[in-house]
Order: structure tokens, then sequence, then C-alpha cells
């Protein structure tokens, strides 16, 4: 008989249950072509079931090609003309080479640290989870650590209820712009795109305003999105009478400056430059990352908002839970704790002060810097062709390089925004050399298995 077990509590009827069972048994080479089925009488009486079942789930077999009857014979599996054709397994996309990338996001972390990683998260599975939700502020223990890093780090005085923890600074973006009241959002021009793109979700529209330009009037905008620290990606420390003026601006118009401080802790030229939001609580929300300092994987960031929007970004996460994780939470508590994000910094500091230089003397004879040596990437002003033989050159080595071009909406600026954190010393050397051979016109050859590809600008 065949293997079919018909289960009476479903609600899916008796006649559909063994239909369907016939028709995995075919697809699963189980039954194949010319097997007589059972009678219907006989299947019936080994499923206790009336054979009425049986003979609904024949015709209806039969309807659809799977079984044919054959005169004074029986029911049997169709003939492979007449079975429908099986799908296709589903297979996935073949993948192209994977590019490592040179992107302006990606930290050193060193691998020497990963003790400290790995007690962090024991932590967390020996601690046990508030209960119910968790505050909608964020880990309390978290934001008093938090509060004091922003104090010690960033000349930035707050108290532990004025932090919210954010999954990342785009998200702390999202909330805020819920917050506030009509109008676009000022965003630099070339900026980070994750903010340009987060801007767009919320409903409002993108105004953009030169990179290097002081902003001096903000009518019919709610907020300015800047990146004072090391504008981004151009590397720019914005000067003091520009900030003076934005915040002038922006009192002047009832807007808020977002201030996205992404990476001031890689100062290796000068101290950490102070945070904007020190000059003005009231007007500047202050948004955080530890992409930068722990991992991008962590997905954790933290929000000061001024204090006219607090109280409303915290109701709103108290009814929807716009929380991070707790896990993760707990497990930064315990970086933070231990001392072990403040080692990777400055682990991460010296690396980048070192391979700075090797950056801009590999490049300096080809293009001409964008900004002052900071942080974990560098950009180079090129001519288009030049932009775009120096990503083709990369991709061939095996390499994944930005291009200037694409943090642009209006602004018409070219060259290349090259990421040296997230590599080895030996694959930023292979970069180099491929970058600076598509540079000066010397095509780049391809390790073995890595195919070369076109740019996709």
């Amino acid at each position: 008989m065949l293997p079919v077990h018909l289960d009476r509590t479903r609600a899916e009827p008796l006649p559909a249950q063994l239909a369907a069972t016939v028709r995995r048994l075919v697809t699963d080479g189980t039954l194949t072509t010319g097997d007589r089925l059972p009678s219907s009488r006989a299947l019936a009486a080994d499923l206790g079931v009336a054979r009425a079942v049986v003979e609904q789930a024949y015709d209806q077999l039969l309807a659809e090609a799977w079984v044919e009857t054959r005169r004074g014979s029986g029911t049997f599996v169709a003939s492979g003309e007449a079975l429908p054709a099986p799908a296709p397994p589903p297979r996935p996309a073949a993948r192209g080479p994977q590019h490592i990338r040179l992107d302006a996001g990606t930290p050193w972390i060193d691998p020497r640290h990963v003790a400290g990683w790995r007690r962090a998260w024991r932590e967390v599975s020996a601690t046990r989870p508030p209960r119910g939700y968790p505050d909608p502020r964020g880990l309390a223990e978290l934001r008093d650590a938090l509060a004091e890093r922003l104090a010690r780090t960033r000349g930035l005085t707050v108290e532990p209820d004025e932090v919210l923890v954010t999954a990342g600074s785009t998200d702390g973006l999202r909330q805020l712009l819920g917050a506030l009241g009509p109008g676009g959002v000022l965003v630099e021009d070339p900026g980070y795109r994750a903010a340009v793109e987060t801007v767009r979700a919320a409903g409002r529209a993108v105004v953009d305003h030169p990179a290097l330009a002081p902003v001096t009037g903000l009518a019919g905008c709610a907020a300015a999105y800047v990146t004072p620290a090391h504008q981004h990606p151009l590397g720019r420390v914005m000067p003091a009478a520009d900030r003076l003026a934005l915040l002038a601006a922006a009192r002047s118009a009832g807007a808020v400056v977002v201030e996205d401080d992404y990476d001031s802790e890689f100062r290796y030229d000068v101290a950490p430059v102070p945070a904007l939001a020190a000059l003005d609580q009231s007007r500047v929300a202050y948004l955080g990352t530890a992409s930068k300092s722990v991992s991008p994987s962590l997905r954790l960031g933290w929000l000061v908002a001024p204090p006219e929007f607090h109280e409303l970004l915290v109701r709103r996460r108290t009814i929807t839970h716009d929380t991070p994780p707790w896990p993760a939470q707990r497990a930064l508590l315990t970086l933070l704790r231990d001392g072990w994000a403040d080692k990777v910094v400055r682990t991460a500091r010296r690396v980048y002060a070192d391979r700075a230089p090797r950056v801009a003397a590999a490049m300096a004879p080809h293009a001409e810097l964008a900004g002052p040596l900071a942080g974990m990437y560098s950009t180079w002003l090129t001519d288009p062709a030049s932009a775009t033989a120096a990503r083709a050159a990369a991709r061939a080595a095996g390499f994944d390089l930005p291009l200037l071009a694409d943090y642009c909406r209006t602004a018409r600026r070219t060259g290349v925004v090259l990421g040296f954190g997230g590599v080895t010393d030996a694959e930023l050397d292979r970069a180099l050399s491929a970058i600076t051979g598509g540079l000066a016109g010397t095509p780049a050859r391809s390790p073995a298995g890595v195919p070369a590809g076109p740019s996709d600008q």
C-alpha cells in the first residue's frame, strides 16, 4: 500500500490531502511512470476512509494528468509525455567574484582583541534579561557609560537620562526625523548616502548644500544634517566660523542641527575636535555610533536630542518598543566598562596613523587629497576618466573602490574614496598597486581566481 497518512484534525479536506501525497510520491521518485496505484476500494480500506475520498482524489489527479486509467486494468502513474513537468529546483543566483571593500566605514579591529569580545558575550549569556520590554531609553547602565564617555572624549556633558540608545546613527536620524516639524532637511553634497536615503524614506525633501560652504540660512528646513568633525566624504573639519554661522541659522529658522559624529575618535594629527553639540545642546541633536570603535555588525549608536524633542521620542519608543536588542546593549556595556572599546580605538588609531601616509605617498603623484589625513579613509580628487580607470583596476585586482561621484547628487566632484580600515597591510599594498596603476594608465594584472570586471559606475 501507499505510504500515506491522512490527518483528520487539519482543515484541508481528506481527498486534497491524499492527492497532495500522491503528487509528492511521484515528484520524489517513490512512484514512477507506469506504477499501478491501489484500487479505490483497497486504498480506502487501508486508510480507514470512505471509498468516495479516494475516488475524489484519483479524479483530481486524473484531471491534472498525474495519473491515467486503463480500461479493465486500473489507475497508473501517467506516462512521461502526459506527466506534468516538475518545477525545476530553485538554484541560488550565480555569484560573481567577492571583492574586498575599500569603503569609508569598515574599521580595523585588531584580532588580538578577540578575547574581550568573547568575554562580553559570555557575560550576556550569564546575565538575566530584563522582565518584559526593556527601558525605552536603553539599558540604564549603558547610558551611564555612554554619558561618561561623551564627557571624556567629546567634551559633551549630558545626564544619562538624556541619552537614547539606538540601532546605529541612521536609526537615530530616522527616529529624530519623525519628531520634527514639517520641512526639508539640508544635507551636505557630497555627503553620507545612508543619511540621504533615510531622509527620503521619512518623506522629507533633501536640500542639497555644497559640502564646504557655510550654512547661512535654513528657511523652510526642519533640520540640517552635517558631519562637522570629519566631513563625509571630503574629510574637512568644519571651521569655527562656519559652526557659529550654522547654529545662528538654525536658531533663526527654528531648525535642528543634526551632528553625525561618526569617527571623531580617530584623529591622529591633532586632538579630537570637540563636538558641535557642546556649543548649543538646545539646537543640536548629537548622533554617535559604535560601528567604528566596536563593530558595524553590532548595530548600536546613541542620540542626544534637544530637550524639546527628548520626551516625545521616549513616549514614542515606549509605545513602539523601537529600541535595540537587549543582548547587544549588554555586550556593549561590558566592552565599555572593561576598557575594551578604548583599547580598540587606540590600536586602530595607531594603524590608521601608519597607513594614511602610505596611502598619501602612493596616491599624491596621481590625484589631489581632498582634506586632511584623519580617520580610516581618504578622498582623492581626479578627473572622471581617471577615477573610472582606478576603480576598474581595483576591481580587476579583487577590490571594490567607491567613486566620489557616488556620494554626489547635484555636486560635480569626481575622484575616489579610499578606505583603508577593513584590510590587512598586505591587502592595502595590493590595492594601492592596482589603483595607482590604473591612475597611471598601467593595466593591473588580475590575481588567479579573481577575473577582471568592468567598472560599475
